[in-house]
C-alpha cells in the first residue's frame, strides 16, 4: 500500500500546477468511496511469504489480502479509507489456509457413513469406533454391529477390514454372524469386497453371473468365498450399489465430508481422477458448489477413462468438455490429468522390486502399453500429470516414461506429480530431482502400516522408510502432503504431525532420518500444495493480492511441542474474506457409528437446492456430456490387462442409477 501511495504522490508532483488541484480533489473523492478495510490482529501470523514471513496483523478488502504488518502500520497506511479492526483472532495463530491436495469426497461419503471397524481409531464428529487390532476383536465388533440393527432386513455395510491385521475372512465367518441379514465387508483399501450368503442372494451375485465375467475378473475373485478384489470388485459393484450408494447415504455422506474438512481447517480441496460421471458430479455440486460452501473444491480429469474411450486426436477435446461440469465453488482444473500406475498400498498390490516376502504379486492399474500411450498423448498436449504410484518397481516405470518423454519432447516446468510415493529408493529420489518432477506424499502410510508391514509382505527396511519425505526435502524437491481421504483422515495437522514425527499408531518411531522440518510440513499443506495444483499465485501464503484464505489455530505448529501438532485446536477459517468459525472447535471423539445410529453434525446451511432436485426428480433427467461406453464403441480402443475402465463403466451406471432416485421417506437404506 505504501508503494501505491508513493506512486500516486510521484504522479501528482510531476503534473502541471493547473491540473494538480483537480487531481487532488479527484483523488480525495475516490479515497472517500473506497471499500472498507478489515484488519485482523493475531497472536502470531505465519505468512510463508519470504518478503515478510511473520506479521502482527493482516488487512483484507473483500476476498483479497491488502497488506500485512503491524496493526499501527496497517491503520496508518489505510489513511482515509474506512477501517474495521476485528479482534476475533487476537489470542490465536493465523496460518495460510490449509489445502487438501488429494481427496475423494464421494468415496469418503460412502465409507464414512458405513459401520467403520478399522485398523486404527478414526477421529470424526459423530461417535466412537476404536480400532480392531486382531481377528478376534474384529469378528466380535462385527457381531456386535449386526446385533445392534433392529430392522431384520437392513443391510450391514462395514468398512475398514484389513487381512494383514484381522486375519483371513471367509464367507463362512460372515454366515456364522447371520444367515438372513445381508453383510457386505468393504476392505480398508476400498478395492475389495466380501459378502455373506444372504448378501450374494439378495443382490444377484450368482454362479450364472460369475461365469459371464471375463477371465481377468475371474482371476481376481474367489466366488466360493464371495471375495472380490480389484477388477472383480468393480465388476460386483453394480450389483451391490443399492446397499452402498443409496441417495440417503450419498447426501448424508457429502454433507459430512463438507463439515469434516471445514472442521479441520481446509480452505481448498482437490480430487484428481475421480469417476467421470456428469450425474455424480451434479450430486457433488449440489452439496459443495453454492456460495455458502466453506471451501472451493477442484477436480482433475481421469486420463485413463478418456484415452480408453477416444482416439489420440480426440483426447484433449473430450478432456476439456469436463471443464463445464463444475459450478460455483466446484470446478475442474484446466490442462491437468490423473494417471494410474500400480495397485493400492492398503491391499499390498503395489509393484515392488524383489517381490513380496509371502510370494503374492502386485498389479498394474493400467496396462503398461496403455499407460505409455496415455502419458504420451497428454504430455504432448502440455498437460500437467498427476501419477498414482506406490511401489518402487512402479516408480521405475513412471520415471522411465517421464525420461522418455522429456528426451523425445522436452518441456520446462512440467511439474509432474509423483502421487502417494509409498515404497521408493534414495536413487529414485535423485532421479525425480533430475527429471524436474515433484512429490505428493501420503505421510499417514508409515503411521498406519509400517509396524505391520515389517513382517507381513514387506520387510523392516522397506516398511520403515515408506514415504521417504526426508530424502525429498534434503534434495530440495517441492513436495506436498495429501490424505487421499478415506485412505487417511482428511486432517492437514495430522499429516504434518506424521511427517515431522513418524510415530506409528503403536507408538514406534520408524525411519527418523525421513522426518521433515516443521516449516516444510506446513508448506506441504499450504503453498507447496498450491504449487502442485498450479494455484500458487492465488492461494497458499498470506501476501498482498492473494485470496484471503486463512486457517485459525490455537497454537503455532512451528514452535509447539512437535508431538502435539495433530492436537492443535482449529478455531475455524477465513475463506475468501468470509470468517467461518467451527462450531465444535476440537473433535476428540473417535470415529463412526452406522448411518442409522448417528446424528450427522449439521453443516451451516441446508442443501435446499439439492433436496428439491432429488424430490422433484430433476436429477433423473440429467445425461452424460460424454458417454464413455459409446466412445469406446466408436473408437474401438480397448485397455490391456489390469485396466479397470471396462468395469468402471458398469460402476458408473450402477451408482448413477442410485443417485437419481429419490431418498426413502423414512430415511432407511434402499
Amino acid at each position: 500500500m505504501n508503494r501505491l501511495l508513493a506512486l500516486a504522490v510521484a504522479l501528482l508532483t510531476t503534473a502541471p500546477l493547473s491540473a494538480q488541484t483537480n487531481s487532488l480533489q479527484d483523488l480525495s473523492r475516490q479515497l472517500d468511496s473506497l471499500p472498507n478495510v478489515t484488519v485482523y490482529p493475531a497472536k502470531e501470523i505465519i505468512t510463508l511469504d519470504p518478503s515478510k514471513p511473520k506479521a502482527e496483523a493482516v488487512a483484507v478488502v473483500g476476498d483479497r489480502v491488502l497488506a500485512v504488518g503491524t496493526l499501527d502500520e496497517l491503520k496508518a497506511a489505510a489513511g482515509n479509507q474506512p477501517v474495521t479492526v476485528n479482534t476475533s483472532f487476537a489470542d490465536l495463530v493465523v496460518v495460510p489456509g490449509f489445502i487438501a491436495q488429494h481427496d475423494h469426497p464421494m468415496l469418503a461419503a460412502l465409507t464414512m457413513t458405513s459401520k467403520i471397524i478399522a485398523i486404527e481409531d478414526w477421529v470424526l464428529p459423530q461417535g466412537t469406533s476404536p480400532a480392531a487390532k486382531d481377528r478376534v476383536e474384529y469378528l466380535e465388533r462385527l457381531t456386535e454391529a449386526e446385533a445392534s440393527l433392529t430392522d431384520p432386513d437392513e443391510v450391514l455395510l462395514t468398512w475398514g477390514y484389513h487381512h494383514y491385521f484381522h486375519g483371513e475372512l471367509k464367507k463362512s465367518d460372515l454366515d456364522a454372524i447371520s444367515t438372513t441379514r445381508p453383510i457386505i465387508v468393504w476392505h480398508r483399501s476400498a478395492h475389495e469386497f466380501f459378502l455373506n450368503t444372504a448378501a450374494a442372494q439378495k443382490y444377484g451375485v450368482t454362479r450364472g453371473w460369475f461365469e459371464k465375467q471375463s477371465a481377468s475378473v475371474k482371476a481376481q475373485a474367489d466366488f466360493a468365498n464371495a471375495h472380490y478384489w480389484e477388477q472383480a470388485a468393480f465388476a460386483v459393484m453394480p450389483l451391490i450399489a443399492p446397499a452402498i450408494a443409496s441417495p440417503d447415504r450419498i447426501k448424508a455422506g457429502l454433507e459430512f465430508v463438507e463439515s469434516y474438512f471445514h472442521a479441520n481447517g481446509v480452505t481448498l480441496g482437490c480430487e484428481p481422477g475421480g469417476i467421470a460421471s456428469k450425474k455424480m458430479q451434479d450430486v457433488q455440486n449440489a452439496v459443495m458448489s453454492d456460495s455458502a460452501s466453506p471451501f472451493r473444491f477442484y477436480f482433475i480429469v481421469d486420463g485413463k477413462s478418456i484415452t480408453a474411450a477416444y482416439p489420440d486426436d480426440k483426447v484433449v477435446e473430450e478432456s476439456e468438455k469436463l471443464l463445464t461440469w463444475g459450478q460455483g465453488m466446484t470446478a475442474y482444473l484446466p490442462r491437468q490429468v490423473k494417471l494410474f500406475a500400480d495397485g493400492a498400498i492398503f491391499s499390498q498390490l503395489m509393484q515392488v522390486k524383489g517381490g513380496y516376502k509371502d510370494g503374492h504379486k502386485g498389479e498394474w492399474m493400467m496396462d503398461l502399453d496403455f499407460f505409455a500411450r496415455t502419458m504420451r498423448v497428454y504430455w504432448d498436449a502440455g498437460y500437467q500429470l498427476h501419477i498414482h504410484v506406490n511401489g518402487d518397481a512402479g516408480l521405475d516405470m513412471v520415471l522411465d516414461q517421464l525420461e522418455l518423454n522429456m528426451r523425445r519432447h522436452p518441456r520446462s516446468d512440467h511439474r509432474t506429480v509423483i502421487v502417494h510415493f509409498a515404497v521408493s529408493t534414495p536413487e529414485q529420489v535423485a532421479r525425480i530431482k533430475r527429471l524436474g518432477a515433484i512429490v505428493s506424499g501420503n505421510t499417514y502410510y508409515p503411521v498406519a502400516l509400517a509396524d505391520n508391514y515389517r513382517t507381513n509382505g514387506l520387510d523392516p527396511e522397506r516398511a520403515d522408510s515408506m514415504v521417504r519425505m526426508g530424502d525429498v526435502e534434503k534434495a530440495k524437491i517441492s513436495y506436498s502432503f495429501h490424505s487421499d481421504m478415506p485412505m487417511a483422515p482428511g486432517q492437514p495437522l495430522l499429516l504434518m504431525w506424521a511427517a515431522v514425527n513418524r510415530i506409528t499408531n503403536d507408538g514406534n518411531l520408524r525411519a527418523p532420518e525421513q522426518r521433515v522440518s516443521r516449516e516444510g510440513a506446513l508448506r506441504a499443506v499450504t503453498i507447496d500444495a498450491a504449487y502442485s495444483l498450479q494455484l500458487e499465485k492465488e492461494v497458499g501464503s498470506i501476501a498482498p493480492g492473494k485470496l484471503a484464505n486463512f486457517t485459525i489455530l490455537g497454537d503455532n505448529p512451528l514452535t509447539c511441542d512437535p508431538v502435539q501438532i495433530k492436537d492443535i485446536a482449529v478455531w475455524g477459517t477465513v475463506h475468501e474474506g468470509r470468517v467461518l468459525p467451527v462450531r465444535t472447535q476440537r473433535v476428540e471423539v473417535r470415529n463412526s457409528l452406522s448411518l442409522q445410529d448417528m446424528e450427522l453434525q449439521r453443516i451451516r446451511r441446508l442443501n435446499a437446492a439439492y433436496e428439491q432436485q432429488l424430490q422433484s426428480g430433476e436429477l433423473a433427467g440429467l445425461g452424460f456430456v460424454t458417454s464413455l461406453e459409446s466412445g469406446l464403441q466408436r473408437a474401438q480402443i480397448g485397455c490391456g490387462p489390469g485396466c479397470l475402465c471396462a468395469v468402471s463403466r458398469e460402476l458408473v451406471a450402477a451408482i448413477e442409477s442410485q443417485v437419481t432416485k429419490e431418498p426413502a421417506v423414512d430415511g432407511s437404506a434402499e
